[in-house]
Order: structure tokens, then sequence, then C-alpha cells
């Protein structure tokens, strides 16, 4: 879940996070201390929508001031029952009944730009909302034309959703949307159990005391995203990692192209992560389960898990 989580900080064009899995095992608290990690971003004075000061006037909004301001990293909740509304953005009621304007009011996607969108319980979450959101989320913008308004402006966020398979599953089209997914465990090691409860109580004794000890760890991720970041628009996948990709895809049977893309991708993504100087199949071979586990076909002659299956004709491919 942490890597994966990384791996979209990265690259957000992979398409989020997808983390199915028990209740209670952090999957909430991991996406929300990636999002507190990260440095402030640079908006500009005034704008609604997150624009940097270089971009202001191309958004809804008239400001066009050349001033930034530093804010925290997006994180914007998205609640089961949100409208499409809430979610899109609609005519701005009160400014219309004061002076007659036809404005645009911003929604959450606005909200959540340049940052994170996470929603819980996502497959209890209406279908229509979940494919418009990963529509916005693909393309990084929403157009809004509604009630004579038209609006228009970048929504360029992570997408992370999280749920409990036993409360229904999402769709395969809609799962198959997501750039990664993974599958989150009770922890059986009585030692990490253990673990997880000493810093939960040190948290809760001293929280500041607790994030000091931290720090330097939290300190080391952040260099390691930003390097990443930096390094990600100069590297490429050689022909032979493209044709390990698509053997990998075509071995286990998934459908359509969005496999191979999210493993080129991804695999780019780890590469920028690890600081290597070429994508390797060794980083193809470790987001594979990432990429792949939601978009094999269920089939009923093999009751294998998908991660097991992938696993398999990894064995079977590269050895």
């Amino acid at each position: 879940m942490k890597l994966a989580l990384l791996i979209a900080a990265v690259d957000p064009s992979i398409g989020g996070v997808m983390v199915f899995g028990d209740r209670g095992t952090g999957k909430s608290t991991a996406a929300r201390a990636l999002a507190a990690l990260l440095p402030p971003i640079s908006i500009a004075e005034g704008c609604r929508y997150g624009c940097t000061p270089d971009q202001s006037g191309s958004c809804p909004d008239p400001c066009t001031s050349k001033r930034a301001r530093k804010v925290p990293v997006p994180f914007v909740d998205l609640p089961l029952g949100a409208t499409e509304d809430r979610v899109l953005g609609a005519l701005d009621l009160e400014r219309a009944l004061r002076s007659g304007e036809k404005a645009f009011e911003p929604g959450l996607l606005a909200k959540a730009h340049r940052g994170f969108l996470y929603i819980d319980e996502i497959n209890l979450l209406e279908d229509h909302l979940v494919d418009l959101l990963l529509d916005v989320a693909a393309s990084g913008e929403n157009v809004v034309e509604r009630e004579g308004l038209s609006g228009r402006h970048r929504a360029n966020f992570v997408l992370i959703g999280s749920g409990n398979p036993e409360e229904g599953e999402l769709r395969p089209q809609l799962l198959d949307r997501f750039g990664l997914s993974v599958e989150v465990r009770t922890p059986e090691a009585i030692e990490d159990r253990v673990e997880i409860m000493r810093r939960c109580g040190a948290r809760e004794r001293d929280a500041e005391a607790f994030a000091k000890d931290w720090a330097a760890e939290e300190d080391k991720v952040l260099k390691q995203i930003a390097r990443g970041q930096t390094k990600l628009a100069k590297l490429t996948v050689p022909d032979d990692v493209l044709t390990d990709a698509a053997n990998l895809c075509a071995e286990v049977k998934a459908d359509g192209l969005r496999g191979e893309l999210t493993l080129m991708r991804a695999a780019r993504a780890l590469a920028a992560l690890k600081g290597a100087k070429a994508v390797r199949r060794e980083h193809l071979i470790q987001v594979a389960p990432l990429a792949l586990r939601h978009r094999l076909r269920r089939d009923v002659l093999d009751e294998t898990g998908s991660t097991v299956r992938i696993e398999r004709a990894i064995s079977e491919l590269f050895g």
C-alpha cells in the first residue's frame, strides 16, 4: 500500500490507487499521512481553483494576481452522499440571486486540484459518480455544461479509493480504470501487532514528541519523492522492458491495453523513486501485481488469487 501511494505521488498520471482490505488496517491513515508529508504548494492569491501564479486568469475565477501564497497539499474527502453538483461544481446561486450574475461555484474536484481526492467505502458510491471521477482523473480537466452555464478548470489529483470487499465489490469495468490496486490484510505476526500498539500508544501520550522521533524518517521519504519527480521526465522505458510488459499482460490474459500502459508508467515511476539510471525488468516485476491484479478475468477453473496467478506468470516467463 505504501509503495503504491509513493508511486502515485511521483507520477499522478498512473491513475490513482484502489485499496481493498479489512477494516482498521490503516488504509485512510496511510493516504492522509502521505498528503500531510508533502511540502506546501504555491497557488495564486485569491484563486479558488489552486492555479499557480503563472496560470492565473486561465480558470473560471477572474483572478490575475501574480502573488503566490503557500498552502498545504489538498486532501479532500468525498462523502458517499455527495451529489453530482457538489462534486463537479454548479451555478453559484447566492451570486445569481444577489446580482443576477451567472457564475460557477467550484466543487470538490476544484478543491482537490494538485492534491488527493479520497473516497472511503468507494464500493458503496454510485457507479455514475465513480465513472465521472475516473474520467476527470484521467483527463486532468473538469468540464461542466449545465443550466446555461459553462465551466472548465484543471483538476489534476491523485484518486485514492478504499473499501471492504465484504460490503460489495466495485464493478470490474470501474476497477479496471484505477491505475494500481492493493489488498491489505490484518497483520498475523504478533511482533507486528505489538509494534502497532506501541506506536499508537506513544503518539497518544505525546504527539509532538512522536512526530519529532519520526521527523528524520519522514524527511527521507519526502526527499525521495522530490528526487523521483525530478528524475521521472528523464527516464524512458527500453524496448526490451516494453516487450516484457506486453508478454506478461498476454500471459495473464489482461483485457485491453490499460495493463501495459500502467505497467510502463508504474515501472518508470518506481525506477525514478529508487534513483535508478534506467528502467529494468526488476522494476516491472515489482509493480506487476499492483498494476495487474484487478485486471484479470475470473477463471472458474482456477481458484487461485489474482496475485498468485501473476507471480506464476512472472516465474514462467522470466524464471
